[in-house]
């Protein structure tokens, strides 16, 4: 994302050098002096702009994962949009001489209010879609991680009834419900604790105890299972 944002920054040093250049060569009306106090009052609308919207394109991009870039890219959005009612609304002061300094003011004043209000709404935006991105992985991480643990048990087991009932465990943990909270800790800590015994037991060979753990992790899932029913 360094790479993409480095692009980036080379990208907005040519349009703001060309707003310079159009800013100070394009020539004032005929009779009238182009550098009025309106002229500057438009001209610092834009640089600010200009300024804020490469704060936010850093913000944006400045994160490695690109889910967290994903997620922040409508404040890059929102802020090209509020860079170019700036050019439109500073762009009118700097090339009408005649506008009235006071009129100028309050409506560049509006237009960068409206700018800093639309960003921090889509930054408080992006922050609560990317807090509950994150809050679910950690929610499905337990189950996940069981899942991924006991497909590959099956491939570990030596006879066929062991890895009957391996297969019979990874069937039960695959369709179990991936959401988990706080008030599942417990039971999930006994699933936890149960997995590694029935994983020594199928690397071991002992269809015996292979057979009862097995029985007692379904059961132990089963109850997962109606908890997490009735949390909901």
């Amino acid at each position: 994302m360094k790479k993409i944002f480095k692009l980036y920054v080379v990208a907005w040093a040519v349009m703001f050098a060309l707003f310079q250049v159009i800013s100070f060569t394009v020539p004032g009306w005929a009779g009238v002096g182009k550098y009025t106090p309106t002229f500057w009052i438009g001209y610092l609308c834009i640089m600010i702009s200009f300024l804020g919207q490469l704060i936010c394109a850093y913000i944006a991009l400045k994160a490695g994962d690109s889910r967290k870039v994903f997620y922040r890219i409508s404040l890059v959005v929102t802020s090209y949009t509020g860079l170019l009612l700036s050019f439109v609304f500073g762009g009118l002061c700097m090339l009408i001489p005649a506008f009235p300094f006071w009129a100028g003011s309050i409506l560049c004043a509006a237009v960068l209010a409206f700018n800093v209000v639309s960003i921090m709404k889509t930054s408080v935006s992006a922050t609560l879609v990317e807090r509950a991105d994150e809050k679910e992985k950690a929610q499905v991480s337990f189950l996940k991680t069981l899942t991924a643990d006991a497909e590959i048990l099956p491939a570990k087991a030596k006879s066929e009834t062991v890895k009957k009932d391996c297969k019979r465990v990874y069937e039960t943990v695959r369709y179990s419900d991936p959401v988990s909270c706080a008030a599942l800790s417990a039971i999930e800590k006994e699933i936890a604790v149960k997995f590694s015994v029935f994983t020594k037991a199928v690397e071991e060979d002992n269809a015996a105890e292979v057979k009862e753990i097995a029985d007692e992790l379904m059961i132990l899932l089963e109850d997962r299972n109606k908890k997490c029913r009735l949390l909901k």
